[in-house]
């Protein structure tokens, strides 16, 4: 049985299908139906975690065709950059599930707050100012291979913790890092498959997730997913990433208080 009234439901429709835009185009998409599930369902928050995760699932699937297809995710470069966060992060993710159990529903949306706060001031200023790579890091390397793991369980840690797809944090973190933007974003999707689906296994042996919700929102962001594809290798995406930094801090801002 759904949790939530028709119309509610059909908000949650048109927010998946908007977030599947977001995720495959500039990697901040999934965070929006992270917020809706909290905002618009009683669902607890380990419940919002899992049924989301889910949902991310799906739309790193779609990404991460779309992208091998395009060639970001074909080099040797790419893919060991793939296998070292995916691997890493496999770990956050069953770690943020654990600690998603001593978290209240409030100190949850307190904790998803600081998250869009900052992902959105990070877009923001990315756009306005520009993000200038710190660092050339060769995931070929064994310096590489240890940063890139230190990143990977991170992201993973709090992608697991709050219920947001791993791309939010990590395509800013990749980019930062040296690695190019559609890389990035399709290192970025592969990584949320393993992160979300162990994320999903732990929440699910916590009976913590709404098949209902998560099976009628699946067609929308799914088909969302594979038009933010085709938007990001023919649309510059510089203006709806400034238009999703500058939405995601006012929305933190309130979940926080």
């Amino acid at each position: 049985m759904i949790p939530v009234p028709l119309e509610i439901l059909l908000a949650l429709l048109l927010v998946a299908l908007l977030s599947g835009v977001g995720c495959t185009t500039v990697g901040a998409g999934g965070i929006f139906v992270t917020i809706a599930l909290y905002l618009l369902t009683p669902l607890s928050s380990a419940e919002v975690a899992g049924t989301a995760h889910v949902l991310f699932v799906l739309v790193g699937v779609i990404g991460v065709v779309g992208y091998a297809r395009s060639g970001e995710l074909v080099g040797s470069e790419g893919r060991a950059l793939a296998t070292v966060l995916a691997t890493s992060g496999v770990l956050g993710a069953l770690a943020g599930t654990v600690l998603n159990a001593f978290v209240s529903r409030r100190l949850f949306g307190v904790l998803l707050g600081v998250l869009l706060v900052c992902t959105g001031a990070l877009l923001a200023y990315r756009r306005l100012r520009g993000l200038p790579s710190l660092a050339a890091v060769d995931a070929k390397t064994g310096r590489g291979r240890l940063v890139f793991a230190g990143v990977g369980l991170a992201l993973g840690t709090v992608a697991g913790l709050v219920g947001v797809g791993g791309p939010v944090l990590a395509v800013p973190a990749l980019v930062l890092l040296g690695v190019p933007m559609l890389v990035a974003l399709g290192i970025a999707q592969l990584q949320a498959i393993f992160i979300s689906g162990f994320a999903v296994g732990g929440y699910y042996l916590q009976d913590s997730v709404s098949v209902a919700l998560a099976g009628l929102l699946a067609l929308p962001i799914v088909v969302g997913a594979v038009a933010g594809w085709l938007v990001a290798h023919r649309v510059d995406p510089a203006r709806l990433e400034l238009a999703l930094g500058i939405v995601l801090v006012p929305t933190g801002i309130y979940l926080m208080l």
